[in-house]
């Protein structure tokens, strides 16, 4: 998708708002695969079956879940339903394997 050319904010505080824009949606972009990747890691290894490894990574995943549910990246119920959902795979894959 080609990006539109914006026209420029006179204003000087305009400006610097589109200035700190920039860096502001850069950080959220990288939180926001931090969190993907996070919940790709748990799914991968209860795909894999591997029981000590999917609930090492969801302990981190959590944390990170967490973290940028807090910031408002992601909205704090998807943060709770994506934590709920790889929580109960991870127990069924435990309890699978007892």
């Amino acid at each position: 998708m080609a990006t539109k050319s914006k026209k420029s904010p006179r204003l000087a505080s305009g400006r610097k708002r589109a200035r700190q824009d920039v860096k502001l949606n850069a950080h959220n972009a990288s939180l926001r695969s931090q969190y993907r990747t996070a919940v790709k890691k748990v799914e991968k290894a209860v795909a894999a079956g591997d029981k000590a490894k999917a609930t090492e990574l969801f302990a981190q995943m959590q944390s990170i879940v967490d973290s940028v549910a807090d910031k408002g990246i992601f909205h704090k119920n998807k943060a709770a339903r994506d934590k709920s959902r790889l929580s109960a795979k991870v127990k069924s894959l435990v309890a699978a394997s007892a």
